[in-house]
C-alpha cells in the first residue's frame, strides 16, 4: 500500500469501527530491566551524559526491543501504534546531550514502526495497521514561568519550540508515518507550535498527513496545566481541522470520562482517548487490571463517546487486547453537525451563535 492508500484506508476504517491505539511504552521498557550499556549501545558508548532512562534512544541502540513492542501491540489488536519518539526533540534530548541524534531518532523510529505495521497488514489485509508519529509536549512550557519570582520569564521561546517540532515532524514524515499524534498536551501554546510546524511542512512540498491532537487534564480540576477546560482546549485547536481530538494520560478512565464527554459533545471530528490504567499507587505503579480498563472503555463506546481508544501509563498489550475485544462490533461515535457560530476560548469556552 502507498501512504495515500493507507490514509484512505484509515479514514474508511474509522467510519466502520472504533479504532484501537497501542498502550504504554515506558512500563514495557521497564520490564526489560535494561542497563546503562543497553541504552548507550556501541554508538554512544563514550557519550558524556548518562543515558539510562532515555527510552527513545533504544530506537538506535536496541531496535529489536522497539520492533518487538510494536509487534506485541499489533498482535494484541491495535490498529495504530505510536513511534517511540515521545521525547525526540532537541528540547527533550538536551537533558541527555543528544540534540544531534534527533533526526535519526525520529527517522529510524518511524522506519521500525512502518516495517512492523506493513508485516501485519500483509498478514491480515482485512485489518491494515497504521503508524502514528508521536510528538510529546517537551519538558518546557510556553504559557507558564518556571520561576515563581518572575511570572514573565520563559525558559524557551515559541520559535524554539516550533523549530524543534518542525525538525521532528520532517523526520517522522520521511520515515513513513501515516499520521501525526501531538500528545499529552498540558500547554496549548506548545501544541500550537507543533500544529504550525506540521501544517507548514506542506509549504515545503510534504504530503499532508492526518493530525491527531491529544490534551491532558492534569488533575480533578478538569483543566490542562495552562488552565483550559476540555471544551476551551478544543476551541483553541479546532482551526487545524484535526483528524481526531481527545485526551490522554494523567487520569484513569473513571476520572477522564466527563471530560471526554465534554469533547464528544462539541467536536465535529473523531474523538480519541487513551487513559492511564487508573491512578498510580504509593509506589508509582498502576494497579488497574486489563479487564477493568476494558470495562470502563466498553461503556464509553456503548455510550457513543469515542472513535479511537487505547491506553497510556500503566497499560500493556494485555490491556489493549481486552480493550480491542470489548469494543469489537460497537459502532463508533457519530460525528455531530454543529451550527455555525463564533467559538472562542480563554480558560473557558465562549460562543456567539449566529
Amino acid at each position: 500500500m502507498t501512504r495515500a492508500d493507507r490514509i484512505k484506508a484509515l479514514h474508511a476504517a474509522a467510519k466502520e469501527r472504533i479504532l484501537v491505539l497501542d498502550g504504554a511504552w515506558g512500563v514495557m521498557i521497564q520490564r526489560c530491566d535494561l542497563s546503562e550499556e543497553d541504552f548507550r549501545g556501541e554508538r554512544f558508548r563514550e557519550h558524556s551524559h548518562p543515558q539510562k532512562g532515555n527510552n527513545d534512544l533504544l530506537i538506535l541502540t536496541r531496535p529489536d526491543i522497539i520492533a518487538d513492542l510494536h509487534d506485541q501491540y499489533y498482535g494484541a489488536g491495535a490498529d495504530i501504534s505510536e513511534t517511540n519518539t515521545f521525547s525526540s526533540t532537541t528540547i527533550g534530548q538536551a537533558d541527555y546531550g543528544l540534540e544531534d541524534a534527533v533526526w535519526d531518532l525520529n527517522f529510524e523510529g518511524a522506519k521500525i514502526a512502518r516495517e512492523v505495521a506493513d508485516r501485519w497488514t500483509e498478514r491480515e489485509p482485512h485489518k491494515p495497521r497504521f503508524v502514528a508519529g508521536s510528538m510529546g509536549p517537551t519538558n518546557r512550557t510556553l504559557s507558564i514561568s518556571p520561576d515563581v519570582n518572575d511570572p514573565g520569564f520563559r525558559a524557551v521561546s515559541f520559535d524554539e519550540v516550533y523549530e524543534a517540532y518542525k525538525q521532528q515532524a520532517r523526520a517522522l514524515h520521511e520515515g513513513g508515518v501515516d499520521l501525526f499524534l501531538v500528545e499529552t498536551i498540558f500547554d496549548t501554546l506548545n501544541a500550537k507550535a507543533a500544529i504550525k510546524a506540521i501544517l507548514d511542512l506542506q509549504d515545503e512540498g510534504y504530503e499532508a498527513l492526518p493530525l491527531w491532537i491529544s490534551g491532558t487534564i492534569t488533575d480533578r480540576s478538569g483543566r490542562t496545566l495552562s488552565g483550559q477546560t476540555a471544551e476551551a482546549f478544543w476551541n483553541s485547536v479546532r482551526h487545524a481541522k484535526p483528524f481526531a481530538i481527545g485526551l490522554n494520560c494523567a487520569l484513569g478512565a473513571d476520572l477522564m470520562r466527563p471530560h471526554i464527554a465534554d469533547i464528544a459533545r462539541v467536536a465535529d471530528t473523531l474523538v480519541a482517548a487513551f487513559p492511564n490504567a487508573g491512578l498510580p499507587n504509593a509506589m508509582g505503579q498502576y494497579d488497574e487490571e486489563p479487564h477493568q480498563t476494558a470495562c470502563h472503555l466498553h461503556e464509553w463506546a456503548e455510550s457513543g463517546l469515542v472513535n479511537i481508544l487505547g491506553g497510556c501509563c500503566g497499560t500493556t498489550p494485555d490491556h489493549i487486547k481486552h480493550v480491542a475485544e470489548a469494543v469489537a462490533g460497537v459502532k463508533p461515535r457519530a460525528i455531530p453537525e454543529r451550527p455555525t457560530a463564533m467559538r472562542l476560548s480563554g480558560l473557558e469556552p465562549f460562543e456567539i451563535a449566529s
